[in-house]
């Protein structure tokens, strides 16, 4: 499994530490140039995957972890991956805010706060998500996971007993190492 991180339209340094601060991964990491191509567009990421990235291979599966504009990028790029009969084990979608999700495989939403967290679950909620709270702002949950507290679900938003608190990173290191795993 190849990880695929999609970033928004922000500064490459912000993307850098992201990564850093995941830590060390159980897979290879891919980053999609948004410098030199549009964040938002699942066309261009796909197109990176096929030509731009040699470290993967045609059987390889892959997770997106998309960011603001590019979750919209990384949640096209899943369908049209399995349109080409490819594998996608997962979605981690960052503060897709607005952003449709759906697909034939796990989806899991990140917001910076709780109306975000909510607002989105209207056009697809996941299978787990995760809110900070306090909120934090946006482009600090990219920058600095490991500094966002607040909840984990694992049902629906308004199941009080289904809450945990953690941090954004812990959650999304929880589902890498989950779908590595699987």
């Amino acid at each position: 499994m190849k990880i695929v991180i999609c970033p928004g339209i922000h500064a490459v340094d912000l993307t850098q530490q992201f990564v850093m601060s995941l830590g060390k991964l159980p897979n290879p990491v891919l980053v999609f140039p948004t410098d030199r191509y549009p964040a938002y567009s699942g066309w261009h990421i796909v197109q990176f995957l096929q030509a731009g990235s040699p470290e993967l291979a045609p059987d390889d599966e892959i997770l997106l972890i998309g960011f603001s504009a590019g979750v919209v990028g990384a949640a096209s790029a899943a369908v049209l991956w399995q349109g080409l009969g490819k594998s996608v084990k997962a979605l981690i979608a960052i503060d897709g805010w607005g952003v449709p999700l759906w697909g034939n495989f796990p989806i899991y939403r990140v917001s910076h706060d709780s109306f975000t967290h909510w607002s989105s679950a209207l056009l697809g909620s996941g299978n787990e998500s995760f809110y900070a709270d306090p909120p934090v702002d946006h482009l600090e949950l990219w920058r600095s996971p490991q500094r966002s507290w607040g909840w984990q679900v694992r049902s629906g938003y308004f199941a009080a007993q289904a809450h945990r608190p953690i941090t954004a990173c812990q959650f999304i290191q929880q589902l890498l190492s989950r779908h590595h795993e699987s």
